[in-house]
């Protein structure tokens, strides 16, 4: 699933300081303790006792241990009608441990993606939140107890694994459980990233002040939320990681209905990794003036019937129509997983989408045509460095996002191994860019688009201009299929004429929709946002042109039709 918002996790910058304090150079002049390598230290200290003495009677010691602790220091903020309706943030740590028992080609994990058996629930479970004071003995206390606990689950987990032989034919496909990579090393220097309260409380009063104008849109809001995660890694193998990263979000997202009922919903979202990045105060305000507009012509718009036909997908939308449909579908352990569709498993060397398009995911691309990317990361969350993956060359399948369960033919990880904190890591995308070698400039894509229609017999085309999000659903026991939440599409009629129309969103099955685009635009857009999955919430990026696909079917929303406030808002006339 990939969204613009992330409803599950708030997001904060915040200006962090460690430890005691300490003088140099002269008595005004201050500087702060760096306690990260203390806590770091702490981890490792507390695995290599674990590595070297857990032992059960009669059971295998681990052949792998990891650590993780993930900080999260929050600030949000948020402004209805002027005036600030949340303000406020935290701090917390949370703590991950894996023990794999076994050897490198078969251990406890085996295909399984979950790292804890939930068929065996110990009558105590450790918590896994960590210390918020940098407390080293504490930090290893909380340690100890979650590794007992996973050792345990682990022993378990890895007779069971080996009990299938008994009743299961032998997968010629299973490719091992773990990979074997090199150990990094790093301690990334402290950010220092300041949230200023004061400046972003005067900005949401002032933007979500101007939805006062406009009282037919009944309930908005405007959010700045931020965070600093810093992330400690150690692992047996000598992996010794210590990375920051900080990330502001901006919210913009206000309601209205239309005459006959139906809620609508106009919203944007801004990211970027530090506020100077951020865009002009005025950039801002005019793009709240445009969630009010775009709202505005939605309520007058006319309810599109189902569609099947040809269409022109913005860069944003096929960003996410590749991220949903391909990318997704591209996962590494969704090509060992009985109940996953795996749609592409066997089909390395072979055309899977239009020759002319080539498709990569990149996690050490820092931006792109001056626009910060969600997805980067110097390091994935098994410790592996972050490395350009390319998908499908000119239309033929290459590899797949690899974590560190490998996949028949490739038995390296190209460092996607991503998850939330506390979660497992599997592979998952970063930055997925698309390239086309078919490229045209825009308006020779909409000629395009017109002759296709009259080629087509149709009345009209589509072209959709921007898009909230998207799901798919990949698994073997359901259907394989996507869905795509456009926000503003418009009828295309054979003269030229646009009319913007509501009440769709896209759907459709993902080899047929992909192999449906004929040519793209010389331009491209970035979607910026988080994806969920099994392992969590990540950030992610989409890179991609506009793209003419020949046929896209749109099936009608579902209608929340309801009466409008029986009385107008009191700032409606109050002001």
């Amino acid at each position: 699933m990939f969204t613009k918002k992330s409803a599950t996790i708030f997001l904060a910058l915040s200006f962090i300081l460690f430890g005691n304090l300490c003088y140099a150079g002269s008595a005004s002049k201050k500087k702060h303790l760096d306690r990260r390598p203390i806590l770091l230290r702490a981890m490792s200290d507390e695995l290599q006792r674990s590595m070297s003495k857990l032992k059960m009677d009669d059971f295998k010691s681990p052949y792998f241990m990891a650590y993780e602790m993930k900080e999260s220091i929050t600030n949000r903020l948020q402004a209805r009608y002027g005036a600030i309706y949340q303000s406020g943030g935290g701090k917390n740590r949370r703590l991950r441990v894996e023990v794999r028992v076994g050897d490198h080609h078969l251990d406890n994990i085996g295909k399984k993606t979950s790292a804890f058996d939930f068929s065996w629930s110990p009558g105590y479970r450790a918590s896994r939140w960590g210390p918020t004071d940098d407390d080293p003995a504490a930090l290893r206390n909380s340690f100890w107890l979650i590794t007992d606990e996973a050792y345990k689950s682990a022993l378990k987990a890895f007779l069971k694994v080996k009990s299938r032989a008994v009743t299961e034919v032998e997968d010629k496909d299973f490719a091992g459980s773990f990979t074997y990579e090199k150990p990094q090393v790093y301690t990334q220097a402290p950010v220092d990233l300041g949230f200023d309260t004061d400046r972003w409380e005067r900005l949401a009063r002032t933007a979500s002040a101007r939805f006062e104008k406009h009282p037919e849109i009944f309930d908005s809001v405007v959010g700045v939320e931020g965070t600093k995660e810093i992330r400690w890694l150690v692992t047996s193998e000598g992996t010794r990681l210590i990375t920051e990263r900080t990330l502001l979000h901006i919210s913009v997202q206000a309601n209205a209905r239309a005459e006959d009922g139906m809620l609508l919903s106009s919203q944007i979202s801004i990211y970027a990794p530090t506020q100077d990045r951020l865009p002009s105060e005025k950039q801002i305000m005019a793009k709240v003036d445009q969630v009010i507009s775009d709202l505005e012509a939605l309520r007058k718009a006319p309810v599109l019937e189902p569609y099947t036909g040809p269409a022109i997908l913005d860069g944003e939308a096929t960003g996410v129509l590749f991220h949903e449909v391909i990318g997704h579908r591209l996962e590494g352990e969704r090509q060992l997983d009985d109940k996953e569709g795996k749609t592409f498993k066997g089909r390395v060397g072979q055309k899977i989408i239009p020759e002319f398009l080539t498709l990569l995911d990149d996690p050490t691309r820092r931006e792109m045509n001056g626009v910060a990317l969600n997805g980067y990361y110097k390091f994935d969350d098994e410790g592996v460095s972050a490395q350009k993956a390319t998908l499908v060359d000119k239309g033929v399948l290459k590899s797949f996002l690899l974590s560190r369960t490998p996949v028949k033919g490739f038995d390296k990880s190209n460092g996607h191994g991503r998850a939330s904190a506390g979660e497992k890591p599997r592979a998952r995308m970063a930055n997925t860019i698309l390239i086309s070698d078919k490229k045209v400039p825009y308006s020779q894509l909409k000629k395009m688009l017109i002759e296709e229609v009259k080629r087509q017999g149709k009345p009209y085309g589509l072209i959709i201009r921007n898009i909230l999000g998207g799901s798919t659903h990949t698994s073997s026991w359901g259907y394989q299929a996507y869905k795509g939440m456009p926000q503003m599409v418009y009828r295309v009629f054979p003269d030229g004429r646009e009319e913007l129309v509501r009440g769709v969103e896209i759907v459709g099955t993902p080899i047929t929709s992909i192999n449906k685009i004929r040519a793209t635009s010389d331009r491209v857009a970035i979607f910026n946002g988080f994806c969920g999955a099994e392992s969590g919430y990540v950030p992610v990026s989409a890179v991609a042109p506009d793209v003419l696909m020949t046929e896209l079917e749109l099936q009608r929303t579902m209608k929340k039709s309801a009466k409008p406030q029986i009385l107008p808002a009191p700032w409606s006339f109050s002001k």
